[in-house]
Protein backbone atom coordinates (compact mmCIF):
# COMPACT_ATOMS: atom_id res chain seq x y z
CA UNK A 1 0.00 0.00 0.00
CA UNK A 2 1.36 3.33 -0.97
CA UNK A 3 0.54 6.09 2.18
CA UNK A 4 1.44 9.54 1.64
CA UNK A 5 1.66 11.80 4.81
CA UNK A 6 1.28 15.19 4.47
CA UNK A 7 3.20 17.44 7.25
CA UNK A 8 2.93 21.46 6.80
CA UNK A 9 5.44 21.87 9.87
CA UNK A 10 8.26 19.47 9.19
CA UNK A 11 10.43 19.83 11.95
CA UNK A 12 11.01 18.11 15.92
CA UNK A 13 8.54 15.50 17.06
CA UNK A 14 6.24 15.58 14.12
CA UNK A 15 9.51 15.03 11.54
CA UNK A 16 10.77 12.54 13.56
CA UNK A 17 7.25 10.50 13.93
CA UNK A 18 6.75 10.46 10.24
CA UNK A 19 10.32 9.51 9.09
CA UNK A 20 9.90 6.95 12.08
CA UNK A 21 7.27 5.23 10.37
CA UNK A 22 8.62 5.41 7.16
CA UNK A 23 11.43 3.31 8.10
CA UNK A 24 9.50 0.62 9.77
CA UNK A 25 6.06 0.33 8.51
CA UNK A 26 5.08 -2.10 5.95
CA UNK A 27 4.03 -0.62 3.58
CA UNK A 28 5.55 2.13 0.93
CA UNK A 29 5.46 5.93 3.04
CA UNK A 30 5.87 8.94 1.32
CA UNK A 31 6.12 12.10 2.58
CA UNK A 32 4.70 15.55 1.64
CA UNK A 33 5.97 18.55 3.36
CA UNK A 34 6.77 22.27 4.53
CA UNK A 35 9.54 23.36 6.94
CA UNK A 36 8.69 23.57 10.62
CA UNK A 37 8.87 27.20 11.13
CA UNK A 38 5.38 30.03 11.02
CA UNK A 39 3.32 27.45 12.78
CA UNK A 40 0.13 29.64 12.81
CA UNK A 41 0.72 30.53 8.68
CA UNK A 42 1.34 26.70 8.65
CA UNK A 43 -1.89 26.24 9.58
CA UNK A 44 -4.04 28.81 7.87
CA UNK A 45 -1.73 28.97 4.12
CA UNK A 46 0.36 25.62 4.15
CA UNK A 47 -2.89 23.80 2.24
CA UNK A 48 -2.56 25.94 -0.25
CA UNK A 49 1.18 24.87 -1.31
CA UNK A 50 1.25 21.69 -0.65
CA UNK A 51 -1.91 21.16 -2.46
CA UNK A 52 0.22 22.99 -5.35
CA UNK A 53 2.56 20.29 -4.89
CA UNK A 54 0.41 17.17 -4.57
CA UNK A 55 -0.79 18.39 -8.09
CA UNK A 56 2.65 17.68 -9.57
CA UNK A 57 3.42 14.07 -8.02
CA UNK A 58 3.58 11.60 -10.40
CA UNK A 59 1.63 8.52 -8.17
CA UNK A 60 -1.34 8.38 -6.52
CA UNK A 61 -1.52 7.01 -2.91
CA UNK A 62 -4.04 4.41 -1.75
CA UNK A 63 -4.10 6.78 1.67
CA UNK A 64 -3.64 9.81 3.12
CA UNK A 65 -2.32 10.77 6.58
CA UNK A 66 -2.38 14.36 7.61
CA UNK A 67 -0.91 15.90 10.40
CA UNK A 68 -3.47 18.36 12.11
CA UNK A 69 -1.57 21.27 11.51
CA UNK A 70 -2.84 20.80 7.91
CA UNK A 71 -5.95 22.72 6.98
CA UNK A 72 -7.76 19.02 5.64
CA UNK A 73 -10.27 20.36 4.23
CA UNK A 74 -8.95 23.66 1.99
CA UNK A 75 -6.27 21.10 0.95
CA UNK A 76 -9.22 18.33 -0.74
CA UNK A 77 -10.75 21.16 -1.96
CA UNK A 78 -7.99 21.98 -3.63
CA UNK A 79 -7.20 19.12 -5.26
CA UNK A 80 -10.80 17.60 -5.72
CA UNK A 81 -10.22 16.22 -9.15
CA UNK A 82 -7.63 13.82 -8.12
CA UNK A 83 -8.40 13.20 -4.09
CA UNK A 84 -12.31 12.70 -4.02
CA UNK A 85 -11.99 9.02 -4.00
CA UNK A 86 -8.81 8.91 -1.39
CA UNK A 87 -9.29 7.46 2.14
CA UNK A 88 -8.11 10.14 4.59
CA UNK A 89 -7.17 9.69 8.31
CA UNK A 90 -5.55 12.33 10.27
CA UNK A 91 -3.01 12.29 13.12
CA UNK A 92 -3.45 14.64 16.06
CA UNK A 93 0.06 15.27 17.83
CA UNK A 94 -1.48 18.65 19.38
CA UNK A 95 -4.65 20.54 18.59
CA UNK A 96 -4.99 24.40 18.80
CA UNK A 97 -8.51 23.91 21.33
CA UNK A 98 -6.76 22.67 24.28
CA UNK A 99 -2.91 23.77 23.50
CA UNK A 100 -2.07 26.27 26.80
CA UNK A 101 -1.70 29.79 25.74
CA UNK A 102 1.67 31.59 26.54
CA UNK A 103 1.61 34.58 28.87
CA UNK A 104 1.78 37.18 26.37
CA UNK A 105 -0.78 35.14 23.60
CA UNK A 106 -4.45 35.31 22.84
CA UNK A 107 -6.49 32.44 22.10
CA UNK A 108 -7.50 32.38 18.22
CA UNK A 109 -10.54 30.27 17.79
CA UNK A 110 -10.11 30.34 14.46
CA UNK A 111 -7.27 28.00 14.45
CA UNK A 112 -9.20 25.51 16.79
CA UNK A 113 -12.02 25.61 14.40
CA UNK A 114 -9.68 24.50 11.38
CA UNK A 115 -8.55 21.22 13.66
CA UNK A 116 -12.48 20.51 14.13
CA UNK A 117 -13.37 20.87 10.46
CA UNK A 118 -10.38 19.12 9.43
CA UNK A 119 -11.53 15.63 11.54
CA UNK A 120 -15.10 16.79 10.39
CA UNK A 121 -14.22 16.00 6.81
CA UNK A 122 -11.45 12.77 7.18
CA UNK A 123 -11.99 9.72 7.10
CA UNK A 124 -10.44 8.29 10.33
CA UNK A 125 -9.05 10.18 12.98
CA UNK A 126 -6.08 9.64 14.87
CA UNK A 127 -4.74 10.79 18.57
CA UNK A 128 -1.85 10.20 19.88
CA UNK A 129 -2.49 9.68 23.34
CA UNK A 130 -6.16 8.37 25.30
CA UNK A 131 -5.80 12.05 27.04
CA UNK A 132 -5.26 13.91 23.94
CA UNK A 133 -8.29 12.48 23.07
CA UNK A 134 -10.73 12.97 25.55
CA UNK A 135 -9.61 16.77 26.02
CA UNK A 136 -10.41 17.44 22.51
CA UNK A 137 -13.74 16.13 22.94
CA UNK A 138 -14.16 17.69 26.29
CA UNK A 139 -13.20 21.06 24.75
CA UNK A 140 -15.08 20.54 20.97
CA UNK A 141 -18.61 21.63 22.50
CA UNK A 142 -17.22 24.57 24.44
CA UNK A 143 -15.68 25.67 21.39
CA UNK A 144 -18.67 25.23 18.68
CA UNK A 145 -20.66 26.96 21.49
CA UNK A 146 -18.70 30.07 21.11
CA UNK A 147 -20.01 31.01 17.65
CA UNK A 148 -23.48 32.55 17.48
CA UNK A 149 -25.78 29.94 15.60
CA UNK A 150 -25.27 26.62 13.01
CA UNK A 151 -22.25 25.22 15.91
CA UNK A 152 -23.22 22.12 14.74
CA UNK A 153 -22.97 20.08 18.03
CA UNK A 154 -24.32 17.17 16.48
CA UNK A 155 -21.86 16.39 14.52
CA UNK A 156 -19.41 15.47 17.27
CA UNK A 157 -20.49 12.26 17.99
CA UNK A 158 -19.81 11.57 14.46
CA UNK A 159 -16.03 12.29 14.89
CA UNK A 160 -15.64 10.33 18.08
CA UNK A 161 -17.26 7.05 16.38
CA UNK A 162 -14.46 7.42 13.64
CA UNK A 163 -11.48 8.20 16.27
CA UNK A 164 -9.24 5.91 17.77
CA UNK A 165 -5.68 6.08 19.52
CA UNK A 166 -2.31 5.44 17.83
CA UNK A 167 0.37 6.35 20.48
CA UNK A 168 3.74 8.34 19.28
CA UNK A 169 5.88 5.76 17.79
CA UNK A 170 9.74 5.94 19.00
CA UNK A 171 12.74 3.97 18.15
CA UNK A 172 13.84 3.65 21.40
CA UNK A 173 16.81 0.51 20.40
CA UNK A 174 18.69 3.60 18.85
CA UNK A 175 19.75 4.16 22.86
CA UNK A 176 21.32 0.58 23.55
CA UNK A 177 24.57 1.11 22.12
CA UNK A 178 24.86 4.00 24.18
CA UNK A 179 23.97 2.09 27.49
CA UNK A 180 27.08 1.49 30.14
CA UNK A 181 28.76 -1.92 30.44
CA UNK A 182 26.96 -3.44 33.21
CA UNK A 183 30.15 -4.88 34.49
CA UNK A 184 31.18 -0.94 34.89
CA UNK A 185 29.67 -0.36 38.52
CA UNK A 186 28.28 3.33 39.11
CA UNK A 187 30.39 5.62 41.15
CA UNK A 188 29.20 5.37 44.39
CA UNK A 189 30.79 9.23 45.47
CA UNK A 190 28.69 10.97 42.44
CA UNK A 191 25.62 12.14 43.47
CA UNK A 192 22.50 10.99 41.78
CA UNK A 193 21.85 13.15 38.61
CA UNK A 194 18.89 14.69 37.96
CA UNK A 195 17.24 15.26 34.52
CA UNK A 196 15.17 17.99 33.05
CA UNK A 197 15.08 16.92 28.65
CA UNK A 198 11.86 19.08 28.00
CA UNK A 199 11.04 21.86 26.27
CA UNK A 200 12.20 25.28 27.77
CA UNK A 201 8.98 26.61 27.70
CA UNK A 202 5.75 27.95 29.63
CA UNK A 203 3.60 25.09 29.23
CA UNK A 204 6.70 22.69 30.92
CA UNK A 205 6.34 24.58 34.09
CA UNK A 206 9.51 24.85 35.39
CA UNK A 207 9.52 26.58 38.12
CA UNK A 208 7.94 23.80 40.70
CA UNK A 209 10.92 22.18 39.59
CA UNK A 210 13.57 24.46 40.30
CA UNK A 211 11.60 25.58 43.59
CA UNK A 212 12.03 22.12 45.27
CA UNK A 213 15.84 21.54 43.36
CA UNK A 214 16.36 25.13 45.23
CA UNK A 215 15.04 23.69 48.51
CA UNK A 216 16.91 20.35 48.70
CA UNK A 217 20.38 22.33 47.98
CA UNK A 218 19.62 24.08 51.07
CA UNK A 219 19.26 21.00 52.93
CA UNK A 220 22.51 20.12 51.37
CA UNK A 221 20.97 17.01 49.72
CA UNK A 222 23.50 15.73 47.46
CA UNK A 223 22.49 15.65 43.56
CA UNK A 224 23.31 16.88 40.40
CA UNK A 225 21.29 18.56 37.89
CA UNK A 226 21.24 17.98 33.80
CA UNK A 227 19.16 20.83 31.98
CA UNK A 228 18.31 20.22 28.55
CA UNK A 229 16.25 20.49 25.88
CA UNK A 230 14.97 22.58 23.17
CA UNK A 231 15.17 26.31 24.09
CA UNK A 232 13.52 29.24 21.12
CA UNK A 233 13.74 31.79 23.81
CA UNK A 234 16.77 34.19 24.03
CA UNK A 235 16.38 34.76 27.99
CA UNK A 236 15.50 31.85 29.82
CA UNK A 237 15.10 33.85 32.78
CA UNK A 238 14.22 31.10 35.15
CA UNK A 239 16.70 28.52 33.96
CA UNK A 240 19.44 31.23 34.04
CA UNK A 241 19.11 32.00 37.84
CA UNK A 242 18.64 28.17 38.34
CA UNK A 243 21.70 27.71 36.84
CA UNK A 244 23.40 30.07 39.23
CA UNK A 245 21.81 29.37 41.96
CA UNK A 246 22.66 25.14 41.81
CA UNK A 247 26.56 26.04 40.87
CA UNK A 248 28.41 23.26 40.37
CA UNK A 249 25.28 21.14 40.77
CA UNK A 250 24.79 21.86 36.88
CA UNK A 251 26.43 18.59 35.79
CA UNK A 252 25.03 19.78 32.15
CA UNK A 253 23.52 23.24 30.51
CA UNK A 254 21.57 23.77 27.29
CA UNK A 255 20.41 21.57 24.62
CA UNK A 256 22.97 18.62 23.41
CA UNK A 257 23.23 18.66 18.99
CA UNK A 258 24.64 14.97 19.58
CA UNK A 259 22.41 12.56 19.65
CA UNK A 260 25.35 10.18 21.18
CA UNK A 261 25.81 12.63 23.82
CA UNK A 262 21.88 13.07 24.53
CA UNK A 263 21.97 9.19 24.73
CA UNK A 264 24.60 8.87 27.32
CA UNK A 265 22.98 11.18 29.33
CA UNK A 266 20.32 9.30 29.67
CA UNK A 267 21.52 6.54 30.47
CA UNK A 268 24.21 8.50 33.37
CA UNK A 269 20.83 10.44 34.38
CA UNK A 270 18.69 8.68 37.55
CA UNK A 271 15.73 10.57 37.67
CA UNK A 272 13.46 12.39 35.03
CA UNK A 273 11.50 14.86 36.63
CA UNK A 274 8.58 16.97 35.23
CA UNK A 275 6.18 19.61 36.79
CA UNK A 276 4.58 19.67 33.41
CA UNK A 277 0.97 21.73 32.88
CA UNK A 278 0.52 20.70 29.16
CA UNK A 279 2.44 17.28 27.55
CA UNK A 280 -0.65 15.62 25.24
CA UNK A 281 2.07 12.15 25.03
CA UNK A 282 5.65 12.83 27.08
CA UNK A 283 7.90 11.54 24.50
CA UNK A 284 10.94 12.30 26.50
CA UNK A 285 9.87 10.99 29.89
CA UNK A 286 9.44 7.80 28.01
CA UNK A 287 13.03 8.03 26.00
CA UNK A 288 14.22 8.61 29.71
CA UNK A 289 12.64 5.93 31.13
CA UNK A 290 13.85 3.54 28.32
CA UNK A 291 17.31 4.47 29.38
CA UNK A 292 16.62 3.38 33.48
CA UNK A 293 15.57 6.49 34.77
CA UNK A 294 13.27 6.83 38.33
CA UNK A 295 10.19 8.81 36.94
CA UNK A 296 9.46 11.63 38.87
CA UNK A 297 6.07 12.98 37.61
CA UNK A 298 2.64 15.03 38.15
CA UNK A 299 0.03 12.55 38.57
CA UNK A 300 -1.98 13.87 35.29
CA UNK A 301 -1.71 14.80 31.39
CA UNK A 302 -1.03 11.62 29.92
CA UNK A 303 1.83 10.73 32.23
CA UNK A 304 -0.21 7.39 34.11
CA UNK A 305 -0.54 6.16 31.20
CA UNK A 306 3.15 6.05 30.68
CA UNK A 307 4.20 4.00 33.94
CA UNK A 308 2.76 0.54 35.05
CA UNK A 309 -0.12 0.74 37.41
CA UNK A 310 1.47 -0.97 40.17
CA UNK A 311 4.27 1.60 40.39
CA UNK A 312 1.83 4.62 40.23
CA UNK A 313 1.94 5.49 43.81
CA UNK A 314 5.63 5.29 43.44
CA UNK A 315 6.30 7.47 40.45
CA UNK A 316 3.62 10.17 40.39
CA UNK A 317 3.16 13.26 42.83
CA UNK A 318 -0.40 15.47 43.30
CA UNK A 319 0.88 18.28 44.11
CA UNK A 320 3.84 20.85 44.03
CA UNK A 321 4.78 20.02 46.94
CA UNK A 322 4.92 16.58 46.55
CA UNK A 323 7.39 16.48 43.71
CA UNK A 324 10.00 18.08 46.41
CA UNK A 325 9.15 14.67 48.45
CA UNK A 326 9.15 12.67 45.92
CA UNK A 327 12.49 13.80 44.91
CA UNK A 328 14.23 14.39 48.36
CA UNK A 329 13.01 10.39 48.62
CA UNK A 330 15.19 9.29 45.66
CA UNK A 331 17.64 11.26 46.12
CA UNK A 332 18.45 10.43 50.05
CA UNK A 333 17.84 6.66 49.09
CA UNK A 334 19.26 5.85 45.39
CA UNK A 335 18.28 2.35 43.78
CA UNK A 336 17.49 1.29 40.29
CA UNK A 337 14.26 1.88 38.98
CA UNK A 338 12.66 -1.31 38.68
CA UNK A 339 12.93 -3.33 35.77
CA UNK A 340 9.16 -3.32 34.67
CA UNK A 341 9.20 0.73 34.25
CA UNK A 342 11.45 0.06 31.06
CA UNK A 343 9.32 -2.86 29.62
CA UNK A 344 6.30 -0.76 29.68
CA UNK A 345 7.56 1.54 27.61
CA UNK A 346 8.63 -1.26 25.13
CA UNK A 347 5.41 -0.98 23.82
CA UNK A 348 5.93 2.71 22.19
CA UNK A 349 8.90 1.55 19.87
CA UNK A 350 8.16 1.24 16.50
CA UNK A 351 9.13 -2.29 16.72
CA UNK A 352 5.74 -2.66 18.61
CA UNK A 353 3.86 -0.09 17.26
CA UNK A 354 4.09 -0.18 13.35
CA UNK A 355 2.33 -3.26 12.78
CA UNK A 356 -0.58 -1.51 14.91
CA UNK A 357 -0.04 1.55 12.35
CA UNK A 358 -0.35 -0.35 9.46
CA UNK A 359 -3.17 -2.66 10.26
CA UNK A 360 -5.22 0.69 11.13
CA UNK A 361 -4.29 2.85 8.09
CA UNK A 362 -5.26 -0.67 5.98
CA UNK A 363 -8.49 -0.77 7.85
CA UNK A 364 -8.61 3.02 6.62
CA UNK A 365 -7.86 2.54 2.96
CA UNK A 366 -10.28 -0.57 2.14
CA UNK A 367 -13.29 1.43 3.99
CA UNK A 368 -13.29 -0.58 7.17
CA UNK A 369 -14.64 1.00 9.91
CA UNK A 370 -12.71 1.76 12.87
CA UNK A 371 -13.75 0.64 16.51
CA UNK A 372 -12.52 3.52 19.05
CA UNK A 373 -10.74 1.81 22.14
CA UNK A 374 -13.06 2.76 24.96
Amino acid sequence: MRILIIEPYDTGSHGVWMRGYRTFSQHEVHLLTLEGQFWQWRLVGGAVALAEQYLTLDFTPDLIVASDMLDLGKFLALTRPVTSQIPIALYFHENQLTYPTGPRQKRHHHYAYINYASALVADAVYFNSAFHRDSFFNALPRLLKHFPDYNSLHTIPQIKERSDVLPVGLDLERYDPYRPKSETPRDPDQPPLVLWNHRWEFDKNPEPFFKALARLAAEDVPFRVALVGENQRQEPTEFEAARDLLGERVAQYGYLDSFADYARLLWDSDIIASSAKHDFFGISVVEAIYCGCWPVLPWRLNYPDLIPASQHENTLYRADSGLYFRLRERLLNPTPAPPELREFVRQFDWRQLAPRYDAAFEAVASGRAITPDS
